[in-house]
């Protein structure tokens, strides 16, 4: 993901006051994507940044761009809890620590919510993070079942539902029960202990239902994926 303090691989660093105008405006985006989701207005971003709109575009042409430079630290805040997941000595204490970690990183930041809940098909960058985040919670559920401390039936799909979940208890308790996302999810958790029992009647979603699931959820958000120059007319 990007974060770099240059335009392109390969090109030189940054003016000084081209740098400064470019971590005004991922300051100011992080705070209206926390607080409004990934689909904030990026004319008030420009505004909170001291800066014009054209200024921001010349740093991410696309709304997307912005969004991945925004998230890069949290992302990689995020895929380090999955190793230290990893190396937990108890593969239950990993499991429950990582889904607890991506829970209360969406319990901060409405834009991290919708961005690690949806997919945007169209950008590769998104993909591959996505199909890390993936790669991750196998590797760790995985883990978990050959212990025999997790349900032998879960699939990924079950813990990406927890974040679909976990995102709409978020919305309706928020300054009003900001930490009730917690008690559901010791709930949830508690129910994916293993058990010596016979599979649910319901299967889980096939990795193809999951893909499609998560891509209809990014699709009212597409303006994410367009040049942000041809959202607003500019």
């Amino acid at each position: 993901m990007g974060g770099t303090r240059e335009g392109a691989a390969g090109a030189p660093p940054l003016r000084r006051d081209a740098a400064r105008n470019r971590e005004r405006i991922l300051q100011a985006a992080r705070l209206s994507f926390a607080a409004q989701g990934v689909d904030a207005s990026l004319e008030h971003i420009a505004k909170s940044a001291g800066v014009a709109i054209g200024t921001l575009y010349r740093h991410f042409p696309k709304r997307i761009d912005l969004l991945l430079a925004a998230f890069d630290e949290k992302f990689r805040t995020f895929m380090a809890a999955a190793e230290a997941a990893l190396r937990a000595d108890d593969p239950w204490v990993g499991l429950s620590s990582y889904v607890e970690t991506l829970c209360g990183m969406q319990a901060g930041d409405r834009g991290f919510n919708d961005f690690v809940s949806m997919r945007f098909p169209s950008s590769e960058r998104t993909e591959a993070m996505h199909d890390q985040v993936c790669e991750a919670m196998e590797t760790i559920l995985g883990r978990a079942q050959d212990a025999r401390v997790a349900r032998r039936d879960l699939t990924i799909g079950d813990l990406i539902a927890v974040t679909w979940a976990n995102s709409r208890i978020i919305e309706a308790t928020t300054g009003i029960a900001p930490r009730a996302w917690r008690r559901q999810l010791m709930l949830t958790l508690e129910s994916f202990r293993y058990r010596d029992e016979v599979e649910l009647d319901e299967p889980p979603l096939t990795r193809q239902q999951l893909y499609d699931a998560m891509a209809r959820l990014g699709a009212p958000h597409r303006a994410a994926e367009e040049p942000a120059s041809r959202k607003h007319g500019s």
